[in-house]
């Protein structure tokens, strides 16, 4: 989905009203049982704004606004525009997704998450789904599945680790449930939507 985007790619933004604020809070909560309201509360607080951003025609990116506060940046210039920095998007009615760089910064909140094995990481850093395999093999990992219900669902959002890795490498939408995954081990497992290097990755702002 972001492989190749760019700033220029999204529409003007909207500020987030406090009532679709809480929507995503809950979303969030309940797709996400790991995470807690607290934390949502600190990445997302009530007074500082949520501004959304549409790509194309169905999706959104969600982005914490930081105002000016006049320090410098890198690059010794003053700040005197306010930043606002990706954290969330949705594609269509798809799940709330965090974005790489806030998952790698709040390392603490605890998404559904999967590893792949050792032999799918150049695979997903070039922008390919997950396969099953990917999963099954050793290496690989999911939630267990319960005798009446799955560990996840299809539909499901989840963040990608990788076998022997530190942080995250991917984010994507289960296309099957873990227990379908385990049975059939063959065909996609998981949509790729965001992955470390693509265009969303490399910028900080908006």
């Amino acid at each position: 989905m972001f492989k190749k985007f760019d700033r220029k790619d999204v529409s003007t933004s909207t500020q987030v009203k406090t009532s679709v604020q809480r929507a995503l809070k809950s979303q969030l909560l309940e797709k996400h049982p790991n995470v807690t309201e607290d934390q949502l509360d600190v990445l997302m607080p009530k007074k500082s704004p949520l501004v959304q951003y549409k790509l194309g025609s169905y999706t959104m990116i969600y982005c914490r606004r930081f105002e000016a506060d006049g320090a410098e940046d890198d690059d010794d210039r003053i700040a005197t525009t306010p930043k606002d920095v990706p954290i969330l998007y949705q594609d269509r009615d798809g799940p709330i997704l965090p974005t790489l760089k806030l998952v790698h910064r709040h390392p603490t909140l605890d998404f559904a998450r999967v590893t792949v094995d050792k032999g799918a990481i150049p695979f997903l850093l070039g922008g390919a789904n997950v396969m099953c395999p990917g999963l099954t093999n050793p290496g690989g990992e999911m939630p267990p599945d319960d005798a009446d219900k799955p560990g996840l669902a299809k539909g499901d959002g989840v963040v990608i680790f990788a076998e022997g890795k530190e942080y995250a490498i991917g984010v994507g939408i289960m296309t099957m449930s873990s227990a379908e995954i385990r049975s059939k081990n063959k065909g996609i497992g998981i949509e790729l939507l965001h992955y470390l290097g693509d265009g969303l990755y490399q910028i900080d702002e908006i």
